[in-house]
Parts: C-alpha cells; structure tokens; sequence
C-alpha cells in the first residue's frame, strides 16, 4: 500500500478511489491520518503503527467526516482524536456509521474492529489554530466547500500539507456543502502555500506532489472548474456543461459527481 514515504510520512493507499492514509511519525508520537477502506488495509496501518511507534503516543487526524475517511477509528481505541469542532457535533454521525456498515454488508466484509463515529480530544475551531505535539507545531486550517467540517493541517518544520478531499490530481471539486466555501477554501490555500514552505502535499484521493508548482496548479484548476460550471449554470449552456468532463479520469463514475455539483450550485443560484 505504501506509495510515498521519507523521514517522517508514510503514505498508504487504498486500491478503492486512491484514498491516502498517512503516518507521520515525529520525535515523540505518532499521528494517522484517515486510515480507512478494506480490512485488510486499515490492518495493514495498522501494524505499521505498531512497529515504528516505540509505544509513543497515537493521535488519530481525521481530515472531514466522510464515511470512508473514518471509517478506520475503530481500528486505533488508544488514539487521541484532533479533528473540526463541526465534525465532533456533526448533526447525524449514525448517518455516518451506517453508510460504513451499508458498505460492509454490500461487500461481506467483516472488521476486527467496532464501527462507531469518532470523538475528538482536540478540536480545532479556527483558522490558524496551532497544536504542539512535542517539539512538532501543528497548524490548522477551517477548510470548508467539500464538507462543511473539513479541516486542512500543516506539520512543520516537515513542510507536510494534509489537505483531505481537495487538491486531488485525480478528482475535479466534489462539492458536498458549499461551492463558495469550496472556492474560499481554493483562496485559502494560496495563502497556505506562501506562508509555508510545503515539501509534500497529501490529497484525501489521488497521488502526493512534492512539486511546489504543481501544488499551486492543483489549486487553480479547482478554481477554474467551480468558476467555469458556475459560469455555464448562469448561461443554461448544458452543451459547454456536458463538455466539461471530456478527458477526465474514470469517466463513468465522475460524470456522477459532475452532475451532483450542478444540483448544488442549481440550489445555490435559486434555480
């Protein structure tokens, strides 16, 4: 599973959507982030916890609430658990849960593990809020557009961006919650990167970049697509619409999130 890795990230990844769940492993803990899909897999992090953390302290980073990012909470009991303030008071998290174990039952699988909707210990309820972990600052950033309870993390002085369900080199936005949150957090993000010196991006799907040019043009193109559907909606222009996805990746299953982002912005216009 593992596609990625130096001195102090581990980069796992699913062989369902691309999905990342990472390791980092600092001086004196050890911080997992999303782990999740198959058993198989989540045991697999699991056991990698296990070997290199030399019985540090485990904190569980949960990017948003989506069911298959945390879906492996379970998996890790004496974890300490940061995440959003929203995501610890999310209005239906048995919702949650039982998209989990709709999944399971659809595929008989079966985990070692109890499935239940995470607790957070730390909760981040603002932009910029800093987390010490040792002689390691965390910092956080309300990250809005996807879910409403994303957060976006920056460990330093590792120059590590955990940035959940966006930036993806795979996905175009998936837009759950808002498109001008999405677009905010999109404006966001050039500030992130300006004001830190990222050396490696970790997106919630698809594949990490340690290229600072590529990190910025991940951040464009999502732009130019929320713009660009926007743009088209006000205009009725379904054809320009429809040929949006020419080119994209997995064209079958996108198409799907495409026209999920259209209903969105449709209710967003008041159309």
């Amino acid at each position: 599973m593992i596609v990625y890795q130096n001195s102090r990230i581990t980069v796992f990844q699913s062989a369902l959507y691309h999905t990342t769940s990472s390791v980092v492993t600092l001086d004196e803990c050890t911080i997992v982030v999303d782990p999740t899909w198959l058993p198989h897999e989540v045991r697999e992090i699991r056991e990698y916890v296990d070997q290199v953390g030399r019985g540090w302290p485990v904190y569980l980073l949960f990017t948003h609430s989506d069911w298959d990012h945390i879906l492996g909470y379970g998996a890790f009991p004496e974890a300490k658990v940061i995440a959003s303030e929203k995501l610890h008071h999310h209005p239906n998290p048995d919702e949650i849960v039982e998209q989990i174990r709709f999944f399971d039952d659809k595929f008989y699988l079966t985990r070692d593990y109890d499935l239940k909707y995470p607790v957070a210990d730390i909760m981040i309820t603002e932009n910029g809020q800093q987390v010490q972990l040792g002689q390691t600052l965390l910092t956080f950033y309300l990250a809005p557009g996807h879910t409403d309870d994303g957060i976006i993390t920056v460990i330093e002085p590792e120059g590590i961006m955990l940035a959940g369900d966006y930036v993806s080199d795979l996905e175009f936005p998936y837009i759950y919650s808002s498109s001008t949150d999405y677009e905010a957090t999109m404006q966001m993000l050039y500030h992130v990167l300006e004001k830190h010196e990222m050396k490696v991006l970790v997106p919630g799907h698809g594949n990490i970049t340690t290229d600072a040019i590529e990190m910025k043009s991940r951040v464009d193109q999502s732009v130019s697509y929320i713009q660009t559907l926007r743009n088209y909606m006000t205009e009725e222009n379904q054809e320009a619409i429809d040929a949006m996805m020419e080119g994209v990746p997995f064209p079958r299953n996108m198409k799907n999130y495409h026209t999920s982002n259209q209903a969105q912005i449709r209710k967003e216009l008041g159309r």
